[in-house]
């Protein structure tokens, strides 16, 4: 297979690109070639930490140096992205740190500016590339689970929010800088649902923020459901504390507790269960063990399906704006169906 060494150039040098594009990349041997931020005193520091080659003090000077085969990995606010993009040259490949702009009508205008100025660009929705969910796609795609039924997605965890200032004057937060990227796994294994159903709420130990705990389904039909249930404010220690994927099939099932959310940004350790039915045997649970996790190192398949779309080696990346505008799409339904309500059964 093609090496893919294209020369990647960062734009933004802030804490998701410090804690885990970085260190992705490193992992994967990939060529980063250098950094930009509004911050040339961040980027220098990022610069230092990773051995890279570059610091650039302007977009400009980062696209005098960047030659053609170039990939630009953009991670700066939503709001950014689309005059950010619109600075990179036609064509160019890029990755786009999700979401996909902060609201569906954003999430139109970056397809719609792809297009038109004939650019590669991917979402950096990235937990479907983590290491444990290509285990799992793996036994999907064997059969070895059957047809899906049923996926689950539990969240009972404290976060700190306060890590983020930009998302306290945010109107949007839990399911937009969140619960998307289940949204996302979920359309990854089943495809894009009928409808969506959900209710996204505050805490009153959080009342600056707009909304920390959300309660999504996604319409699969009469014989599948697909639930994401998440609480950030569960402050109570961590015993109780859990994140867990359940997915259920005709055959077998597998549960993934995953530990990137819990004691947050520490973590604890992931484990990987699963069951199959076999003919003439009683169904035993087993552990998987699987190397690497969702922090960083799902951010080594994001980057590689634009690299290789980029060398030719696939037609468009899997997470293309194409496919994830779907995602932006049933992220939208959920907050329209969340201020929307429910059915008044005092009114029937």
């Amino acid at each position: 297979m093609q090496s893919l060494n294209a020369p990647i150039y960062i734009i933004g040098a802030g804490g998701i690109v410090n804690t885990a594009h970085l260190p992705a990349y490193a992992i994967a041997g990939y060529n980063v070639q250098g950094v930009y931020d509004i911050d040339v005193a961040k980027a220098t520091a990022t610069a230092e930490k990773f051995n890279l080659p570059h610091v650039f003090t302007s977009i400009a000077e980062m696209l005098l140096h960047a030659p053609a085969n170039a990939v630009f990995d953009v991670a700066v606010p939503g709001s950014q992205t689309i005059p950010v993009l619109n600075t990179l040259p036609e064509g160019a490949a890029v990755l786009l740190q999700k979401p996909m702009g902060e609201n569906y009508n954003e999430a139109k205008q970056i397809l719609a500016l792809s297009k038109k100025r004939n650019m590669l660009v991917a979402i950096n929705f990235q937990l479907r590339y983590a290491p444990y969910i290509i285990a799992a796609k793996d036994l999907i795609n064997k059969n070895l689970l059957g047809s899906l039924n049923d996926i689950e997605i539990n969240v009972n965890v404290y976060t700190p929010w306060h890590l983020w200032n930009f998302l306290m004057a945010s109107p949007r937060v839990e399911i937009l800088y969140h619960s998307i990227h289940y949204i996302d796994l979920v359309r990854h294994l089943l495809g894009n649902p009928r409808t969506v159903y959900a209710k996204t709420t505050k805490h009153p130990a959080m009342p600056e923020l707009a909304s920390v705990r959300s309660n999504i389904i996604l319409d699969y039909g009469d014989m599948v459901r697909a639930n994401i249930l998440t609480n950030h404010c569960h402050n109570y220690g961590e015993p109780k504390q859990q994140s867990y994927i359940k997915i259920e099939g005709s055959k077998g099932a597998v549960i993934i507790n995953f530990g990137a959310l819990i004691n947050y940004p520490r973590g604890a350790a992931d484990s990987f269960d699963y069951i199959l039915q076999e003919e003439g045997a009683t169904p035993q649970w087993r552990t998987m063990e699987i190397e690497g996790s969702w922090f960083p190192h799902a951010f080594i398949g994001s980057m590689e399906q634009v690299l290789m779309a980029s060398a030719g080696l696939i037609e468009k990346p899997g997470n293309s704006v194409e496919d994830c505008i779907h995602t932006m799409a049933c992220m939208e339904a959920a907050y329209i169906s969340s201020a929307q309500g429910g059915i008044r059964p005092d009114l029937l």
